[in-house]
């Protein structure tokens, strides 16, 4: 078992060099670690390792009268980031002219390094951004397309960024296709053959998800760039569910845009997310806002948004050590344990139950959506919050329906518990 001594060093081991971070945030973990006895073992910070994980969750000043099982939504964020974010909204108040433009928006290139150094690419290559809505809709509205250009992406992609296609669509005469994929996914191989069958000599761009929103399922992103690239064909990775979420790189997608969000699952402030572009992408792509010709190369340009707070996305350095102070490795596997803490107790519980989601130990994510046979799941999840205070996302549509779960690393395994044994009690006995 660890101790917060462990929890403790990890993350200033991770943090010290990040000039943004302020000395009480340190003492204050230091302070911690002083308090805490154990040395720790070869099982800190395992999946079940509780005495670890109860420091992570203390390290989120959250509602504990309810259980947020929305996460894939929004994350609260760790008061070490949210303190911050707070000191610098009141630094910026105080003389906003200096503060805020010539103190702490500079400080805008050390979180841009770090994003760069966690995703595996140049810092160079990254813009910082409110959101993945704000960095798909970039990319969706700055390529260049022609009348009669096709456009694939799956029924299943995110509501904005299809938004956003439609409109181009009216405007400028683009041909959508958007393909089904069958849910749950037999298997990569049908994922994948589904794109293929809809490419013709026409296609230009396809969108695909890093990380289904609606499913959890983790699309094959490097095969879908291996079958487009050769053909000329654009892919944009919309990644707003899987940064901070599954561990990966950049060159394990091979990809040359990248979307999204950080307020998920990296617990960064609301309001705050990047768009990755290959550095020789960059010219060829219109920002929304524009900026200057000499700026044409550079990815800062996708940032000329007129003013705006420093505050939420210096906080993301903040983030950044909080996250590597877990570790990514140790962070998914607690994940997919919570979630298969919950699924496969009701799986054993009843065979009404089936699992849209894939699971097991590396599997997937955090997200598990279970449908029960017979059952109501827009009556369910409203039942489970009115009820009994718990936050679900009912998932109704042509596709599939069911209840998509979605704890994080502050979420409790009695929260975990208490969610299996109110979906045991619907399922015996109903939620008149």
């Amino acid at each position: 078992m660890t101790s917060r001594r462990t929890f403790v060093h990890s993350m200033i081991g991770a943090g010290l060099t990040l000039p943004s971070l302020r000395g009480d945030a340190l003492r204050r973990l230091l302070r911690a670690e002083a308090a805490a006895g154990g040395t720790g073992g070869a099982r800190a910070g395992a999946p079940d390792d509780e005495a670890f994980w109860s420091e992570v969750q203390r390290a989120f000043d959250v509602d504990r009268t309810m259980i947020n099982l929305n996460n894939a939504g929004l994350s609260p964020t760790p008061a070490v980031a949210m303190e911050q974010m707070i000191r610098d909204v009141r630094f910026t108040n105080e003389l906003p002219q200096e503060h805020l433009l010539r103190t702490l928006e500079p400080r805008a290139e050390t979180v841009r390094a770090e994003l760069a150094a966690e995703f595996g690419c140049d810092a160079d290559e990254i813009a910082l951004t409110r959101n993945a809505t704000e960095s798909n809709m970039t990319l969706i509205f700055g390529v260049d397309l022609a009348r009669g250009d096709e456009v694939i992406f799956t029924t299943q992609n995110y509501p904005r960024m299809l938004s956003a296609w439609r409109q181009r669509e009216r405007r400028d005469g683009l041909v959508l296709k958007p393909v089904m994929v069958p849910t749950p996914v037999p298997s990569d191989d049908v994922y994948v053959q589904r794109i293929a069958d809809a490419i013709t000599p026409r296609t230009k761009v396809i969108e695909v998800m890093h990380l289904c929103w609606m499913t959890g399922y983790v699309p094959p992103v490097r095969r879908i760039v291996d079958l487009a690239r050769p053909r000329g064909i654009k892919v944009f990775v919309d990644g707003a569910q899987a940064f901070g979420h599954i561990p990966f790189k950049r060159d394990e997608l091979d990809c040359d845009y990248y979307g999204t969000s950080l307020h998920k699952w990296l617990h960064a402030p609301v309001g705050t997310g990047f768009l990755y572009v290959r550095r020789s992408e960059i010219p060829k792509l219109w920002a929304l806002f524009a900026g200057e010709p000499t700026q044409d190369a550079d990815i800062r340009k996708f940032e000329q948004i007129g003013t705006h707070p420093a505050a939420n996305h210096n906080a993301v350095a903040a983030a950044m050590m909080f996250h590597r102070g877990m570790g990514a490795e140790r962070k998914i596997a607690r994940l997919r344990y919570l979630r298969d803490r919950w699924a496969n107790r009701l799986l054993k519980y009843s065979d009404r139950v089936k699992m849209i989601t894939p699971i097991g130990p590396d599997a997937s994510g955090a997200i598990g959506v279970v449908h029960i046979d017979g059952m109501d799941h827009a009556k369910l999840g409203g039942w489970l919050m009115a009820q009994h205070r718990i936050v679900t996302t009912p998932m109704v549509n042509a596709e599939f329906t069911g209840v998509r779960v979605s704890p994080s690393v502050y979420t409790t395994v009695d929260e975990i518990d208490r969610f299996a044994e109110t979906m045991e009690q619907a399922i015996r006995s109903g939620i008149a």
